[in-house]
């Protein structure tokens, strides 16, 4: 399986918003979402980017291993959308165990079927889930995709027991809505398996590589929030949470068959409002 390859758009060795520690950040190629204020639109195109195999993967990691054992750090594999290359990311992750036990973490968007990565979830020891919006159609709008796999698939993440940190970028006047933040919070309130919400707020930094493509970027009218704006999104969450804790449904989630009884897990969700997330997991690497 060593000589499985993977198409890769980039890499960076010294990433530390995109899991616990300082880690080694692999960009995967393709994409089925075309998220409207994406910052690597180049990703999207599967046949993209480098092939590399699983050991080349490997080897560019291990002269970095001091760095991510000393700061209980790891390798993250995001995108794209690495599940779109699920039995190469599998591969990649095993290996990194059976060498090193490194600690590995996908970020994905959840757009998936469980069966098709159920072995890829067996070897991730942490999922960073990207929930884009929680309203079907806005959803549709913002990503030309449903949420219905992403809400299954969260929930499926839920019942194995496997841990998930959520992010969401948050955009005023796309997903700012008083009842969709609340939405949000009750369908995270329902599940047993997340130790934290970052909350991400938009900002412009990947419009250059829309120009470069020589495309428009179809986000041009949205806009960073204000701290007040992240803040009242932060509370709202926070409420939608303890509402879904005591059992008050999100709508989307019921019509995605995403739904389940009351959370009985007490700990409250942590709520990081973490800018510098978004800005690492979009910026230019090798």
């Amino acid at each position: 399986m060593m000589t499985m390859e993977g198409r890769i758009h980039s890499i960076e060795t010294f990433g530390t918003v995109d899991g616990p520690g300082i880690r080694f950040v692999l960009f995967m190629q393709g994409c089925a979402l075309q998220c409207q204020y994406c910052h690597n639109p180049d990703t999207w195109d599967l046949k993209g980017g480098r092939a590399l195999s699983v050991k080349e993967m490997v080897d560019e990691i291990e002269p970095y291993i001091v760095y991510y054992r000393r700061s209980k750090g790891g390798l993250t594999i995001t995108g794209g959308e690495p599940t779109l290359q699920a039995q190469f990311v599998e591969e990649v992750f095993r290996e990194c165990k059976k060498r090193w036990n490194l600690h590995t973490a996908l970020d994905s968007n959840g757009f998936c079927e469980p069966e098709n990565v159920a072995g890829l979830i067996e070897a991730t020891d942490l999922v960073l889930l990207d929930l884009k919006h929680i309203d079907r159609d806005k959803h549709i709008a913002l990503t030309a995709q449903p949420n219905d796999r992403m809400l299954r698939f969260a929930r499926y993440l839920s019942d194995i027991g496997k841990k998930v940190w959520i992010r969401h970028v948050f955009i005023p006047g796309i997903n700012d809505d008083e009842e969709d933040l609340l939405n949000l919070g009750r369908f995270i309130g329902t599940l047993n398996n997340v130790e934290k919400l970052e909350l991400l707020p938009y900002h412009t930094m990947g419009i250059f590589k829309w120009e470069q493509m020589g495309k428009a970027y179809p986000g041009a009218d949205f806009r960073s929030p204000t701290e007040e704006e992240s803040a009242r999104a932060n509370e709202l969450i926070q409420q939608g949470i303890a509402e879904g804790k005591a059992g008050r449904q999100a709508p989307s989630a019921i019509a995605a068959g995403a739904d389940r009884a009351a959370s009985s897990f007490a700990t409250a969700t942590t709520v990081d409002i973490n800018t510098a997330a978004f800005e690492g997991n979009r910026a230019n690497h090798r």
